[in-house]
Formats: C-alpha cells, structure tokens, sequence
C-alpha cells in the first residue's frame, strides 16, 4: 500500500521538530510524522510520503527548502514549491491553497504509481485531497486535529473563523472517511456540523509523542530551576502554544493567586518560541503572561523561557514526575497529546474538562480535570496533587500503568485498516459518442475543458469505425482519447510512441473463439435484411438497418442454425451482430487490463442499447437525460446514475457525483 499523508501547516521536517517555532508548529506535526514512521514498519505498507509546502525563511531550518527528505526507512517528505516563497501561517495559506493545488496535481500525476489513499490533516488540506480525487480517484481521509466550532461556542470568535468553519463543513461532508482521536470530536464535535455522518467516522486513539532525550536538555532544565528562588520545590508544568484558547494567562492568575501553592511549587511555561517573528496573537499572549509573570510577589517563582527544544521538553517531564504536576488548561482542547506525553513520563495532571482531556483522564486516571474559566479551582487541583503525596503517587501510578492504551503501533495497525476498505473513485472514464458526447455544443466545451485538466485515462466506446470516430470528435471539438474502442466493442485501436494508431491484435484474436462468419452470413440471408455500409462491416462485425422484431428474427435464427453470437440493436434502428464475447464491456476490461485495472475501476457512460453492456459491468455507469427506452430496463443498482441532464452535459453531471469533477451547475437540461 501506498500511503500519502498531506498536511500544509507549519513547520513539518525530520525530527526533531520545532514545536512552538511558528503558531501552526504544534501537536499535529507529531502526529503526522509519528503515524508516517509507524505505518511504513507495517508489511502491508510498500512506502509512505508526506506532501507539505515548500518554504525558506533566514530565522527557519533550511531544511523547509528541501524538495524531498527522507525521515525514516520507507518514509520521504516532499515539499512542492507555491506561488509565494515564504512561510504562511494557517490563516495566510487560503489563498495559496489554489497554487497549491495546481502543484500537487502536476506532483502527482509524475508519480510512477499512484497512492492508494490520500490522508489528509485539517481541512485546507482536506480541500486540495478533494480536487485531487476529482481527478485521480484517489479515496481521501480526513483528520481535523482542532474543529473551529467550538472556538465559536468558547466565545473565541476571529475573523474567518465562519470561513474555516464551513471550509471544515464541506470537507466533513465529502471526504471518504474520518479518523479523530477522540469521543469528544466522534460523538459532539463532528455532528455540530450538521452533515451526514453515516459509517465514515473512525475513532483511533494515536500514540505518545517521542521527544528527544539529550544532557544539553537535563542540564538547561536544572540551570532552569537554579533561577528559583527555592530551586528544590516541584514544579507546574505547561507546555502550549501561545494563542488564547491555551488559557495560559489562566494557570498564571491562579498561582498568583493561591499563596499556599507558591510555597508549594514553582511554575515553567514553555510557550512556543520567543525569536521576535510570531504574529500578532502569540505576541499579545506572551506580553500578558510576562506582564503576569512580573509581578513583584511571583519573582524567583515563575519562568517562561523564550527558547526550548524537545530535550528541555523530555528533562522538565522528568522533573516534573518528581512530586510536580502537568497542566492543561486550555478553554477546549480537541484531544491533548501532551496529557498523555506526561502520564508517560509519570506526571500527575490537571485538565480542562472541555475535550479531550475527559476522555484521556477517563482511560488512564492520573489527574483531575476542572473548569478551565475557574482559576481557583486550577489552584485548588493543582494543590491537592503536589500537597497529598499519596494522591501523588497514586495518579503516577496509574500514568504509567494505563498510558500504553496509547500506543502508535496499534494506531498504525487500525489506521492501515481503515483505507483498503474506501471506496476508490474509478480509474478509466468509457463514453459512448453519439448522443452521450455529441448533441449538446456547450456540454461537449464543459467536457473538453474538464478532459484538459484531468489525468484520468478516458477512451471512446463507439458503433462507429475509428476514422468515422475521430472525425465525429474533431467535428465537436472533443478531445481525442487514450484509446479508441470501436465498431461496436470489436475493436481496439492504441497508439503508437510515433502517435500513429494501430489495433490491438491481442483482443482481436480472442473473437475468433467460435465465431464463424460463414456460417452466420448464410443463416441470415432468408431473412433479406438491408445492410449498412459496407464501412461499418468487418471480419467480427455484420451490421444491418431494422426494428426491434428484426432483431429477434436474427437471434431466433442464428439460434436455429447453431451459430454463436451476440445481437445488439440500439438508436431504435441499427443492428449489429458480433462475436459472444465482443461487445464495449468486454473491450473496455480488455483494456482496462493493459493498464492494471479492471471493469470495476472504470465509469461508463452512454444513451443507447448499444451501451447497456457497459453500464451494467462497469464498477459505476452514467446514463445520460437523453437515453433511448431502450436502457429503461437498466436494473438500478449503487453505482448507476440516472443524470437529468443531456449529452455530454449529463456525463458530466454525472462525473460530479462520483468526485471525479467539480460541483457545477448543470451545462444544458
């Protein structure tokens, strides 16, 4: 399997990460490369990519200009280059998102083989996974990480929160499946958005973020604590970005306020990284927390250091697990990664009661959760832990005996079972010509325009001869096809390297099992019917002009004189009669299977009894508005789209209702 993890977000590159570097360089970066790294290890992962955006800034790693780096056995990041050179931060990237579209398009269209399943993390990227299915058939997951309707609900309203909202709604309705991380976002966050859910959402727990363990870490830690005023006390530990749905300045009021706990405990808050490029809202959060942090009555107490990594992170868990306390007192947390990062390394924690936190807490029982707007009652937890040394030792116990239901290798093993069993979006696109493509001159455009920017493979199925096909093609000004299957699933015309066109002489052969033109020839000249053109016979092919009841006489007599064949009447007029296992649905699977597919990865579509072998065999089917009576008896099953509207209008209404072309508004009735 090939997976292909798609996150546009901060700073994404091999460990270690940068948490806290930008605004948008948070949990999800661990996420993401923790579940790449675990699924490649599975066997029944061939190799994991991870697409972001391509970016240099002098105060950011070099390493965001790289256009490819492997993090791991099996694992590569590729970064694709966009329109603006720089970093972007979530709320900038809107309008890149079409830049990088059209890159992650041309991306993947390059690729040797196409991934199996698009996993995508938050919904810009959820939205460029969707365009890309539209042309590839590539399924696509969803994992939003931090829904933004609860911001709202929170009484954190932005400016294009409704934007991101609805960006989050339509993702939630048109992706194949949904992987969350909790019953928080299952069973509230998700139905807040009003979309049908059905079956799509997969509740799987990820694992514990792995920091990086070093000395450097252990000993800026003590250096840390050595700024005290009483440097042997525990500690209260936070660690979160700083934007104000973390409620940072919360934690601060509340130590501030309870002199007990200062006599208790000191205070770390490692708050994203102070290097004078962060945006205005982490700006304003940090001038409040040192402006709380200055307080003449908290010095020696508090330290908000400007600058950490991952192995000041691990050492100050340590030090923590040592009679301290981890906090979390976000307004909402949608899951908490670092609640659980510290019930690995032993801390006992405080946590909002708003998200995720509920559930980890639940599972694990090392901590108390309280209302995040109370600061008296974050004091309060925080006391009843670091005062009561059997409480203490009671939650670390049970940190590190109930963390391991967080585990990656089982995240992994779930996940991976999740995507085989999407529905993939059909690989080949088979259109009949007259009256599916033809018949319509502002359908046909609509259709030529979506062939130029689509690389899904698509032949003609045609009655026709293929030098009649090209010229009725030429004459609508519709693109020529990959393939041409013609005179009636009889034959198969490829093309060469040198662009010339010859017919496949493989699937010509396989007509010839018991087909006896002779034979059938003589067994119809008592019926004395008026032939078609001399152009439109061949050797696997005899066509006549006739009703209904003359096609019945064929077959009663065909049938009297033991001749094998096959009798297809369409356009109410035409009738042709071919070899048994002819026909557009055996030479569709006949090419489909050149190119590693079968009739079940294809879409067809048509408008005559000549097409109905096609549209029942093909994995999904079209029937444009304007077909013939003669597929009303076209047995309705999941797949098969009756279009309303006509032409090639209704194929490509049709192509929209699989994901394979934008939402539009119908090209012709």
């Amino acid at each position: 399997m090939f997976i292909l993890h798609l996150a546009l977000g901060g700073c994404l590159k091999a460990p270690p990460i940068d948490f806290g570097i930008t605004a948008d360089s948070g949990g999800h970066l661990a996420y993401v490369l923790a579940a790449a790294t675990m699924q490649a290890t599975l066997p029944s992962t061939d190799q994991v990519v991870i697409v972001t955006r391509l970016f240099a800034e002098p105060h950011l790693s070099d390493e965001h200009a790289l256009a490819s780096q492997v993090i791991a056995d099996g694992v590569t990041i590729a970064r694709l280059a966009t329109t603006n050179p720089g970093y972007l931060e979530k709320e900038a990237l809107a309008d890149e998102l079409p830049s990088f579209m059209a890159a992650f398009r041309d991306y993947l269209r390059a690729l040797p083989t196409l991934p199996d399943v698009i996993h995508a993390h938050f919904a810009d990227a959820a939205a460029i996974a969707i365009d890309a299915r539209a042309q590839f058939g590539i399924p696509v997951v969803y994992t939003p990480h931090a829904l933004a309707i609860d911001k709202r609900a929170q009484g954190l309203d932005s400016a294009g929160l409704h934007a991101r909202i609805e960006a989050e709604r339509t993702a939630i309705a048109a992706v194949d499946a949904l992987i969350v991380s909790s019953r928080d976002e299952a069973e509230r966050q998700l139905p807040a958005y009003a979309t049908s859910l059905g079956e799509r959402v997969h509740l799987i727990a990820p694992g514990v973020p792995q920091r990086a363990v070093d000395t450097s870490g252990a000993t800026r830690s003590t250096a840390l604590a050595q700024s005290f005023d009483r440097p042997d006390l525990p500690i209260i530990l936070a660690i979160a970005r700083p934007v104000r749905k973390k409620n940072l300045a919360a934690l601060i009021r509340a130590y501030a306020g309870d002199a007990a706990l200062q006599r208790s405990a000191n205070l770390i808050i490692l708050a994203g990284q102070d290097d004078g490029h962060a945006g205005a809202e982490e700006h304003a959060v940090r001038a409040e927390l040192r402006t709380l942090a200055d307080a003449p009555a908290l010095r020696g107490r508090i330290a908000l250091p400007a600058r950490h990594d991952e192995a000041d992170v691990s050492a100050l868990y340590r030090r923590a697990a040592a009679g301290g306390v981890f906090v979390n007192p976000a307004l909402h947390e949608p899951f908490g990664l670092t609640v659980i990062e510290a019930a690995e390394a032993g801390v006992p924690v405080v946590a909002t009661r708003n998200g995720g936190p509920v559930e980890i807490v639940d599972r694990i029982g090392h901590g108390i959760l309280v209302d995040p707007r109370d600061d008296r009652a974050i004091a309060a937890a925080c006391r009843a832990i670091i005062d009561d040394a059997d409480a203490h030792a009671r939650f670390a116990a049970a940190a590190r005996a109930n963390v391991g239901q967080y585990d990656w290798q089982r995240y992994a093993a779930r996940s991976v079972e999740v995507y085989p069993h999407l529905r993939r979006r059909p690989a080949l696109l088979a259109c009949d010509i007259d009256g599916t493509l033809t018949g319509c001159v502002r359908g046909a455009a609509a259709f030529s325009r979506w062939r130029g920017d689509s690389a899904l493979p698509f032949v003609v199925a045609t009655g026709r001869s293929f030098d009649d096909a090209r010229r009725v093609l030429a004459d609508w000004d519709l693109p020529e096809p990959d393939a041409f299957i013609t005179d009636v699933g009889t034959r198969i015309m490829l093309a060469g390297a040198d662009g010339t066109w010859a017919p496949c002489s493989r699937y010509a052969a396989t007509l010839d099992d018991g087909w006896d033109l002779r034979a059938i020839r003589a067994a119809l000249v008592p019926l004395a019917l008026r032939p078609q053109g001399a152009e439109t016979a061949s050797a696997h092919k005899l066509s006549f002009f006739g009703t209904a009841g003359d096609a019945a006489a064929i077959r009663d007599a065909l049938e009297a004189a033991d001749c094998a064949a096959r009798v297809v009447f369409s356009h109410g007029t035409l009738i042709d009669v071919l070899p048994v296992n002819a026909g557009k649905a055996a030479a569709i699977a006949a090419y489909a299977d050149r190119i590693g597919l079968t009739l079940a990865d294809c879409v067809t579509a048509g408008d005559s009894g000549n097409d109905e072998d096609m549209l029942d065999a093909s994995g999904s089917a079209i029937v444009v508005g304007n077909a013939s009576d003669e597929l009303a008896g076209l047995a309705a099953r999941p797949g098969l789209h009756r279009a309303r509207a006509h032409h090639a209008a209704g194929v490509m209404e049709g192509l929209a209702r699989l994901g394979l072309a934008p939402q539009t508004e119908e090209v012709a009735a």
